[in-house]
């Protein structure tokens, strides 16, 4: 395991080591485009951050004024004779939105009924198998200046959909319900 350890140590200055040689060798002005590179990224960043509070703030609103609540007392009981626990459904509903949320929900819920339970394996596979599409839609489309974004939103959820239902019923199969 230590070798895997000074490997992993020694593997990113070795590539920035090559690339930065490769460029000088083709005659790229390496130190000009990586400063070329760092202005972008700044603009990038800076120009993204409206985008990144507006979402933030649609987010706490929702969990403040009830909604997300609402929302839940309204899936659980559908969940429940579908036989996918209830303590889920709190981690299906935020993940699109918010994978800090998410992650914290799923870090909750292993701390709670353990790794090796089935809500512990079924809120592990949807964290992997789902993602965060809000959050992509509102930084990335925000970023590059896409204003229309209905179809992209109905794809996004709809993979987030097939993919909580893959997961449970895969789960379910490999490892049953209790």
């Amino acid at each position: 395991m230590e070798i895997f350890a000074k490997i992993s140590l020694t593997f990113i200055p070795l590539l920035i080591g090559f690339i930065l040689l490769y460029g000088t060798l083709k005659k790229v002005p390496t130190y000009e485009s990586f400063v070329e590179g760092g202005k972008e990224g700044i603009k990038i960043a800076v120009s993204i951050i409206p985008f990144l509070v507006g979402m933030l703030v649609a987010i706490s609103i929702f969990r403040a004024s009830g909604a997300l609540d609402a929302l839940m007392n309204w899936i659980r009981p559908v969940m429940k004779m579908m036989g996918i626990p209830a303590e889920i459904v709190p981690l299906l509903i935020i993940r699109p939105i918010s994978g800090t949320a998410a992650l914290g929900m799923t870090s909750d819920l292993i701390a709670s009924y353990g790794p090796d339970s089935f809500i512990g394996r079924l809120a592990s596979v949807l964290q992997g198998s789902t993602d965060t599409t809000f959050y992509v839609l509102t930084v990335y489309f925000g970023a590059v200046g896409i204003k229309k974004m209905g179809d992209a939103l109905k794809v996004g959820l709809l993979a987030d959909v097939v993919g909580i239902i893959v997961s449970i019923i895969i789960v379910t199969f490999i490892f049953g319900t209790k």
